[in-house]
């Protein structure tokens, strides 16, 4: 009778000092996420995930919490610096950057990458009421 021995794999727990914060800042919804400089998820947070449910989702205050839930998900990581790029023009554009700023990690640029039109197809009528 053969003996099934089982051994366990540890998970190896990387250092990552040096990071990139995604910001995808939406009218109705701010997403937070950490990668390491590959594009590796690291952490990520979203207001809903914090308890904010429904047009609380779309506070400022909401996007600061989400920002400090992600970077508390990622400290065991060894973070200490961060690169930020923003994607959006909500309203928890400067409030997640705030939120980064109060968690002690220390922001060494900060990205706008909005998408803008310039030329391109013709845009929609706005809607009459």
């Amino acid at each position: 009778m053969a003996v099934k021995r089982t051994t366990s794999k540890r998970k190896i727990r990387r250092t990552v000092s040096h990071v990139k914060v995604c910001i995808n800042a939406g009218f109705n919804n701010t997403i937070v996420t950490i990668t390491d400089l590959d594009g590796k998820v690291l952490s990520w947070a979203t207001p809903g995930v914090c308890g904010f449910k429904g047009s609380k989702k779309s506070t400022p205050y909401a996007a600061q919490k989400a920002a400090e839930m992600a970077i508390e998900k990622a400290k065991g990581f060894g973070i200490e610096d961060a690169d930020v790029l923003i994607r959006g023009v909500g309203p928890g554009r400067e409030q997640a950057i705030r939120g980064l700023h109060l968690s002690g990690v220390n922001i060494r640029s900060i990205v706008d990458r909005t998408q803008t039109p310039h030329g391109g197809c013709r845009p929609k009528n706005p809607r009459s009421v």
